[in-house]
């Protein structure tokens, strides 16, 4: 009676795997995970990469393979690993929108390893990375810009968006803000030849009493 009272016959429906099948498709996922990390370094177009979003990259790519190797085992386990993970909530703000780009990425190739088809995740990362390097990197002259403009009145209004104008290849009046001081401009440019001397014309117009030139991302907030 008692050897059956704790007899833990759940142990017998551990999985099949062998610890040197686990440790390879563990390591196969890291590699793969550092592989996803480095073209996110060498695609990211900012002044300094988040570290804890490749470290994320990387650990996420390996829990999924634990999660698919655990749930290809038992029928039980995959429902609970199902009800567990439908009661997590992410509320981290993904501010890029290549980043859910990377997210699923890492999943998707997580997935992949765990389900055994190893080719499939190296042939289709290598696709994805050689993908994802050349357009991300690619060279273009339409790079967008905003010129903010402060200005003493609507003279020098009118001949800073006049210069513009001459002196652009492309320009919008994105903000327009008037107040007892003057007037304020938010114009998106483009700009000819990357050529941003027009920014010191405008200075040089008589009632502009400011004059900088931004890079921007093509959203706006007011």
């Amino acid at each position: 009676m008692l050897e059956k009272l704790f007899s833990f016959s759940y142990l017998d429906q551990a999985a099949a795997f062998s610890v040197p099948d686990i440790l390879m498709a563990l390591f196969i996922s890291l590699a793969l995970g550092l592989f996803i990390f480095f073209v996110y370094i060498r695609t990211f177009k900012g002044v300094m990469h988040s570290s804890s979003f490749g470290i994320s990259l990387i650990a996420m790519n390996m829990i999924t393979t634990l999660v698919i190797l655990t749930v290809s085992t038992n029928l039980i386990v995959t429902l609970g690993m199902v009800g567990a993970l439908s009661i997590v909530r992410f509320r981290t703000v993904v501010k890029e929108p290549l980043d859910l780009v990377y997210l699923f990425w890492s999943i998707t190739v997580g997935i992949i390893v765990g389900a055994g088809l190893i080719p499939m995740a190296i042939i289709g990362s290598l696709v994805i990375g050689l993908t994802l390097y050349i357009l991300v990197n690619r060279k273009t002259n339409e790079q967008p810009y905003v010129v903010v403009i402060s200005c003493g009145g609507e003279k020098a209004e009118a001949q800073s968006l006049d210069l513009l104008n001459s002196r652009t290849k492309k320009n919008v009046v994105k903000a327009k803000s008037v107040s007892k001081d003057g007037v304020e401009l938010t114009v998106e440019v483009r700009l000819k030849e990357s050529s941003s001397q027009f920014v010191n014309a405008l200075l040089a117009i008589e009632g502009v009493h400011n004059a900088s030139l931004v890079t921007y991302n093509g959203d706006y907030y007011m």
